[in-house]
């Protein structure tokens, strides 16, 4: 069984390979029972969530991912997320590799919003806004700019310091980003906007958005919380990574159905009905879209399976 730790993961997943994987498994579906959420509590601290989300393709390849999502572990310089994907074989049952669940789960939410953006961002967005400091902002500006010749990179957090410290981690990679601290300018002149962050107030104001733009939501992941206000789903188009998983843990969809601002007959379409071409996108050069992600067992079975078959692949070679 091979077992990947964090660097042999984020070696396998290379972007343009894994958004290419994601988009076959949303484009051909697989089996995908409902995640298991649980809330575990953590005295003194903000209550841990623990994710148990399997997936499966007949024949072929099964797998479930155990996560950890600890939100104060910034406090002791810890990643917010611990986990593991187990992959097996589908015809077998044998235990095929382990792969490090942290940038599995970072890389295949870079790539969901990549291609998302794909398909509903203008062709010529030049310029492209990323919220937040947390371990999914350097990824997101790095899927961001596979398909798309972006200029302008930005970065804004709470914390200017995490923000330039940040800045300078992305140049590192050859990614020339610029912090900003005034969020609602850099909003306004954005074409892309990208959200990671735990916030439970709205960050982005539908006011600062200009015709054209796109938003992507990939943080707040529980009702309780979100990253837009209601004036920007009403200014906005809306499309989510599924139905089911918007529609009842992301707060950016939840509380806008439960206020009446929005209603499920809003949502023009998921990423499936995107990718199978069954909705067009973006309908105009001025509209507003939104793109809310909850993430989806599918996008972890993809990249698990990519992992696997690289290294798999690699070792065959060697």
């Amino acid at each position: 069984m091979l077992v990947l730790n964090d660097k042999e993961t984020r070696a396998a997943l290379s972007y343009p390979a894994l958004i290419d994987a994601v988009e076959r498994m949303f484009e051909t579906g697989c089996v995908m029972p409902l995640r298991h959420h649980h809330e575990m509590e953590v005295p003194g601290e903000a209550a841990a969530t623990m994710l148990l989300m399997p997936a499966w393709t007949p024949g072929r390849y099964s797998g479930v991912k155990i996560l950890n999502l600890f939100p104060d572990n910034h406090l002791r310089a810890l990643p917010t997320i611990f986990g593991n994907y187990l992959l097996s074989s589908g015809s077998t049952g044998e235990m095929l590799a382990i792969v490090e669940g942290g940038e599995l789960t970072a890389r295949r939410t870079a790539a969901t919003s990549a291609l998302a953006a794909r398909h509903l961002a203008r062709a010529d967005a030049q310029e492209l806004l990323v919220v937040g400091t947390g371990r999914l902002s350097l990824n997101l500006i790095e899927a961001h700019c596979v398909h798309r010749p972006l200029t302008r990179l930005r970065l804004w957090g709470r914390d200017p310091d995490k923000a330039k410290e940040m800045a300078r981690q992305a140049k590192a990679l050859g990614l020339d980003v610029e912090p900003v601290n005034d969020l609602a300018a850099a909003a306004a002149s954005a074409d892309i906007i990208s959200c990671a962050t735990l916030s439970i107030d709205p960050l982005i104001r539908g006011e600062w958005l200009k015709p054209g733009a796109h938003l992507d939501l990939v943080g707040a992941f529980k009702p309780t919380m979100r990253e837009s206000d209601d004036t920007a789903v009403r200014r906005a188009k809306i499309f989510v990574d599924t139905r089911d998983g918007a529609m009842h843990e992301a707060g950016d969809i939840v509380i806008p159905l439960q206020n009446g601002t929005l209603s499920p007959a809003d949502i023009q379409a998921d990423l499936a009905e995107l990718i199978r071409k069954e909705h067009g996108g973006r309908q105009s050069p001025d509209d507003i879209t939104l793109f809310k992600s909850v993430g989806a067992a599918l996008e972890d079975l993809a990249g698990a399976i990519l992992a696997y078959e690289t290294m798999r692949d690699r070792n065959d070679r060697a």
